[in-house]
């Protein structure tokens, strides 16, 4: 999968993806991760690629030109999809996640200062996408996130392949709990189940905690889970344990 960011900060992208997951699967070749500087396209002699913003107010707006025409420069490959970083955005979730993993190709667009102009949303037909209520001075730890939510979905990329399917949100719900050595610690134990062998048993205890976590601590991801078109080995558990 190839990924094509435009950053005025291509550094602190570059630094972050040389550790873990996103290392890995970039130096295995299952991702190809790119960054093109909206600087480099700028039609003005200082680089600059901000001005104020018509009819008055704070702060400075990133500039038509240098991103369009930086868009253009990348080259599109047929299943491709662009999405541009802003609070205004659809809220990213494990189901966007899933969606982008099945793309050949991932651009994104970072903002910085007060914003886009306007017709940079427009003109490049991208994605609005936020990762949650909040601002941010940039868009480059956002793209960071759904980057890295996105690559560990794609095959090859996590040492063991079935780990991302416990992950919280995969399925809609939340992760069951781990336990390591040692078997005791400060009076508290691993689950007897855990150390039994009984794989089936296991199985069934890690699905039952994870509709027990998911209800205490997300109620509201629990009720739109059980409201879904439930396996019968779900319902099984549920009704067993009554939770449904």
């Amino acid at each position: 999968m190839r990924f094509d960011v435009l950053t005025l900060f291509p550094e602190v992208l570059k630094e972050s993806c040389s550790f873990s997951i996103i290392k890995r699967a970039s130096d295995e070749n299952i991702v190809n991760i790119n960054f093109i500087n909206p600087r480099d396209y700028t039609n003005d002699k200082h680089r600059k690629v901000d001005d104020t913003p018509y009819g008055g107010g704070a702060g400075m707006l990133l500039q038509c030109q240098p991103y369009l025409d930086a868009l253009k420069s990348v080259e599109k490959l047929e299943n491709s999809q662009t999405i541009i970083m802003t609070p205004k955005g659809k809220i990213f979730n494990q189901n966007m996640a899933k969606e982008f993993a099945q793309k050949e190709q991932l651009i994104i667009i970072c903002g910085h200062y007060e914003g886009f102009d306007e017709r940079i949303i427009t003109k490049s037909n991208a994605l609005e996408v936020s990762i949650g209520d909040f601002v941010m001075t940039g868009g480059e730890f956002p793209a960071l996130c759904i980057m890295d939510s996105v690559i560990r979905l794609l095959d090859g990329a996590l040492g063991d392949s079935d780990s991302k399917e416990y992950d919280s949100h995969y399925d809609g719900l939340l992760e069951h709990p781990h336990y390591t050595k040692p078997r005791v610690y400060e009076n508290e134990s691993v689950p007897d189940v855990l150390l039994s062998g009984n794989h089936e048993k296991i199985k069934e205890w890690r699905r039952l905690q994870q509709f027990i976590v998911t209800k205490n601590k997300r109620p509201d991801l629990f009720n739109k889970f059980i409201n879904s078109d439930l396996s019968e080995y779900d319902k099984k558990i549920l009704r067993e344990n009554n939770l449904f």
